[in-house]
């Protein structure tokens, strides 16, 4: 199962979470969001990463100009349109992306179905708020196309890994403050969802 640690605004943070094993790093391209990292300051942090660790930028309620332009100064590998955007916005987009599946019910887990999404709970502040979806919702589900995220940390993510999801996403459940990680809550994190256990 593959791990994204979101929310990453300093060199130290994300090479400490590739150290710990994470296979996606998320920088929040959304201004209103505590974890706002310039996209000038992202290209730095990328520059400095090691080869094979996926970049995902993350966009709230922004048009395709905007994403692309952001992406390509960025060097990211891959956008995350956090929002309800019309199917005009992703043809216009120049870069790999992920839709976000803000899920109310257990009925919006089925929302692109046929494509790998991110499935988080839903908050008005788009995320990083720690809230959880009830794992019930995903009995019978199709999980393989999947990213779990919402409310996850290494304390209660064994309990998700029963359902087979692609991969998991952690950004509040890993920090010492928002905007900050913690180094040993990154590796336990991905110890339990690597290995079942610390």
């Amino acid at each position: 199962m593959r791990v994204k640690i979101c929310g990453i605004t300093n060199l130290e943070d994300a090479l400490d979470a590739v150290e710990a094993g994470a296979d996606a790093l998320g920088f929040v391209f959304y201004e209103n969001s505590p974890r706002y990292i310039l996209p000038e300051k992202a290209r730095e942090i990328v520059k400095q990463l090691p080869p094979f660790v996926e970049r995902v930028g993350l966009f709230v309620n922004v048009n395709a100009d905007n994403i692309n332009t952001i992406s390509e100064t960025a060097c990211m590998s891959l956008a995350q349109i956090h929002f309800d955007a019309p199917e005009a916005l992703y043809e216009k987009l120049r870069i790999k992306h992920l839709k976000v599946v803000r899920a109310k019910c257990r009925e919006d887990l089925f929302r692109y179905e046929e494509a790998y999404r991110i499935v988080d709970a839903f908050v008005e502040s788009y995320g990083g708020e720690g809230k959880r979806i009830d794992p019930t919702w995903f009995d019978g589900v199709d999980c393989s196309r999947i990213i779990l995220a919402g409310g996850l940390n290494a304390q209660n993510v064994r309990e998700m890994l029963e359902y087979p999801f692609y991969g998991v996403d952690v950004s509040s459940g890993v920090e010492q403050r928002k905007g900050k990680k913690d180094k040993i809550e990154m590796q336990n994190f991905i110890k339990v969802v690597k290995n079942g256990k610390i």
